[in-house]
């Protein structure tokens, strides 16, 4: 990178580089334009980027990409700003790379079930757009209505229903794109399978350091006659945790199964107004979908299974308007949460099924320690976990112990068999984790990786894999915190 010129000098070289190539008026680089683009959802991180450019069609995007690379500037590829890790967060010397403009449906098509859509089409204009023809695309962020595709293929974002129907990677079968030097490239094809490594995995979830994307082709499946949900309340968090892992046990798979504890209850009630049990120390949302005749059999099974494991309440959604109001509270679990505190820091880690409980109680112990609140919300079917810790970001104090409490709950979701990140990816926010997480050498084979792709290391440098001097200095910092003793340094 060019480390060497003044921002100014250095803006002078890209503004002089596209010239011709991009239009004035999708050049930004006042202070006043570039300060929206200064973080994405995680706002406790804040950095003006050099410039931010807004192309509209590929050529652009190649020309962005072709004069950093020749100019060694960084790139920071941004969608539509929900992502919650910092990933989006821009380089002080580089340029942010907005995809905004990139909105349209390509095609829609009903015989191949698939849609072609640009990377920053919302993610629920493509069910509404395969609405008519019976059809939608099933992963379903709480963001919806705002992120994007290309932000939900960079994240390999998830969503409510992703226990039944899968992550992005299991809904999308190609992307294009471009390199760091502005090649075009290709992942995944329009057949079942196509010939060489299968690079689309790779890609699907790598955070925006390994291509640009540009262009996505999602599967899109039949709308289900009838969907319906059951909310159940238990007194006792392990009961709810046991009841979760008892419904995968009985070989249900329910189109999704979400739960929440008290406190996000009680918020999101207040909010939305949806009928929760506000006695309840957790509820179930609990989803089936087909045929009439399926989904009333499925209902029935958890029903029992629920009870079983002692569900002091059951309501059954009768119709539509009843199903969206029992999943209202849970998509509205980040706004309703913003009503009672100044900031929040959603965490994303996860954990096995069986130990829901464990982590909860777990993160009870670490508000008495970090003396903060925080409120739980998981993706209970597959163990994905998002506690929002609440606090004031003009406490410098009170973040410091945000970011101490979010990383104890990431580490703790490790040593009980899990991971630290499940669809937010690491961005920024959890680099320190994943020297937790992973070896030495294991984050220099995944660096390894990126090099392959970006040998200069330009696209959205500086996160998701952490260098193996940042985990030392880590390790270097819980010493001194007095979290771990000098001996167990050597796994950083």
């Amino acid at each position: 990178m060019n480390e060497t010129l003044s921002k100014s000098e250095l803006l002078t070289l890209v503004l002089r580089g596209l010239e011709g190539k991009i239009a004035p008026h999708s050049l930004l680089y006042s202070q006043e334009d570039v300060t929206p683009y200064e973080c994405d959802g995680l706002t406790a991180y804040r950095q003006r980027p050099l410039l931010v450019a807004l192309p509209e069609t590929e050529e652009q995007v190649q020309a962005v990409l072709k004069t950093c690379h020749h100019l060694n500037v960084p790139v920071v590829a941004r969608g539509a700003g929900t992502g919650l890790s910092g990933g989006a967060m821009p380089h002080a010397k580089g340029v942010t790379l907005s995809l905004a403009r990139f909105n349209q449906i390509v095609s829609v098509d009903a015989r191949s079930r698939t849609a072609v859509v640009q990377c920053g089409v919302r993610n629920l204009a493509i069910s509404e757009a395969a609405a008519p023809l019976g059809l939608y695309y099933a992963p379903d962020p709480s963001s919806q209505i705002a992120c994007t595709i290309g932000g939900n293929v960079a994240e390999n974002s998830g969503g409510v229903h992703c226990l039944k129907y899968g992550l992005t990677l299991h809904n999308v079968i190609k992307v294009r794109g471009f390199t760091a030097e502005g090649e075009p490239v290709t992942f995944g094809g329009d057949a079942l399978d196509t010939p060489g490594l299968d690079l689309l995995s790779v890609v699907v979830g790598s955070e925006g350091m390994l291509a640009v994307i540009t262009e996505v082709t999602v599967k899109l499946v039949p709308k289900p006659l009838l969907a319906r949900c059951i909310m159940a309340s238990f007194d006792d968090m392990r009961k709810a945790g046991d009841a979760v892992a008892g419904i995968i046990a009985a070989g249900i798979i329910p189109a999704g199964l979400e739960m929440m504890d008290k406190p996000m209850t009680a918020a999101v009630e207040d909010f939305v107004h949806a009928g929760y049990d506000l006695d309840a120390e957790a509820i179930l949302l609990c989803e089936s979908d087909g045929t009439p005749e399926e989904v009333e059999e499925e209902i029935g099974r958890m029903s029992e299974v629920l009870r079983g494991f002692g569900a002091t309440a059951i309501a059954v959604s009768r119709d539509e308007a009843e199903r969206l109001r029992f999943w209202s509270g849970r998509k509205n679990a980040f706004p309703a949460s913003g009503r009672i505190s100044p900031d929040y820091m959603c965490m994303d880690s996860t954990i096995p099924r069986k130990r829901l409980a464990d982590i909860l109680l777990a993160i009870q112990e670490m508000e008495k320690k970090y003396q903060l609140r925080c409120a739980n919300v998981f993706h209970a079917g597959d163990g994905n976990l998002h506690p929002l810790i609440l606090f004031d970001a003009n406490d410098p104090d009170q973040l410091h112990r945000c970011e101490l409490f979010g990383a104890d709950i990431l580490e703790t979701s490790v040593a009980m068999g899990g991971t630290v990140t499940g669809e937010h990816g690491v961005g920024i926010e959890k680099l320190n984790s994943m020297c937790v997480q992973f070896s030495a050498e294991e984050n220099t084979q995944m660096l390894a990786l990126k090099s392959a792709f970006d040998p200069k290391e330009l696209l959205n440098p500086g996160k998701v894999i952490p260098t193996k001097n940042r985990c030392a200095e880590y390790g270097r910092m819980l010493v001194r915190a007095g979290q771990i003793k000098h001996p167990e340094l050597e796994r950083f």
